[in-house]
């Protein structure tokens, strides 16, 4: 068995490029969210109507987490940007 051994970042630049790519992650990884939501309406806008109206409720929940995620990516973009400012 192989333990691989995570340095702690030293210095600033170190903790700041850490942080630059776990931003840049995090705001990839709401993106996805959204596109899959995004994706999910356009399947449910397919379906017969009776098909969509036994979904509403789930309709709703992918509204609420859409909004969610694209008001969390805003936030994460702006720490993004506060980050890249901080490296230049």
């Amino acid at each position: 068995m192989t333990d691989k051994i995570v340095e702690t970042p030293k210095t600033r630049e170190e903790i700041l490029a850490m942080s630059l790519e776990a931003r840049e992650a995090e705001v990839m990884h709401y993106q996805i969210n959204i596109d899959n939501y995004t994706l999910a309406f356009e399947e449910i806008s397919k379906l017969p109507p009776d098909e969509r109206l036994e979904l509403a409720a789930f309709t709703e929940q992918l509204h609420t987490l859409y909004a969610s995620e694209k008001l969390e990516q805003k936030k994460a973009k702006i720490m993004l940007n506060v980050i890249k400012r901080q490296v230049e």
